[in-house]
């Protein structure tokens, strides 16, 4: 994997980054030279209008898709002609992600889940399963471990999505409409929840949301808008 020279403090940057589509025959372009640089520890909200690029341009952030053009570094490192397989150890090593939708794997408990991603890393199992039961009780579920995740209620299944992006302790977690499938009271407290650890763990956290009370409680606020970023003051 190339590594390359990027602002010192910087834990994410996108250069010139393009995203065209086919759709019916012509060529849709959602994102059309995105710039930006997310310094560690920051709190980063992004929003949009519906269709803006929002998840497109977080999916690029986090090597899960392509841009047309441009580049995007993580780590200091360039996703650019990187293979899947070094994508996911980049991704393993440097990102966590948080979706609107838990993903938690039904088969496996708690636990398991939420150790899942040191597993891959093919970091010891009982050191791995220790370290997700002492973040999961962190995040209020210390009685629940060995719980399927049909077994959970949405709150619940969402603050174990939360400790399973933070277990490896990232630079950076990625969080898609986190507390968009909640009621006010659980999203509330998934999002401090993620507030909280951002704090102690010093894992910058960009936000997708069209939240306005989420994006206001963020360190800096941007709009995609015409395919572009632009500050929202």
């Amino acid at each position: 994997m190339n590594r390359l020279s990027t602002p010192s403090n910087s834990v994410l940057c996108c250069r010139n980054v393009v995203r065209q589509f086919t759709e019916a025959g012509s060529m849709l372009e959602v994102l059309s030279g995105v710039d930006l640089d997310v310094p560690a520890a920051e709190r980063l909200a992004i929003v949009g209008t519906s269709g803006s690029g929002k998840t497109t341009l977080l999916q690029i952030m986090g090597g899960l898709d392509d841009p047309t053009a441009g580049e995007v570094i993580v780590g200091g490192h360039t996703l650019a002609n990187t293979s899947e397989a070094q994508k996911s150890e980049l991704r393993n090593r440097y990102i966590g992600f948080v979706y609107q939708f838990h993903h938690l794997l039904p088969e496996f408990s708690a636990q398991e889940n939420v150790a899942m991603p040191l597993l891959i890393r093919r970091e010891p199992r009982r050191m791995a399963m220790q370290k997700a039961a002492d973040l999961l009780a962190r995040v209020g579920l210390g009685q629940r471990l060995t719980h399927k995740p049909g077994e959970l209620s949405g709150g619940e299944r969402q603050r174990a999505a939360v400790a399973r992006a933070l277990i490896t302790r990232p630079s950076l977690v990625l969080a898609d409409e986190p507390t968009g499938n909640l009621d006010s009271g659980n999203g509330e407290h998934v999002l401090q929840l993620m507030l909280e650890l951002n704090r102690e763990l010093e894992t910058s956290l960009v936000i997708v949301t069209h939240d306005e009370s989420i994006a206001q409680r963020m360190d800096r606020v941007l709009v995609l808008e015409n395919g572009r970023l632009r500050s929202a003051s």
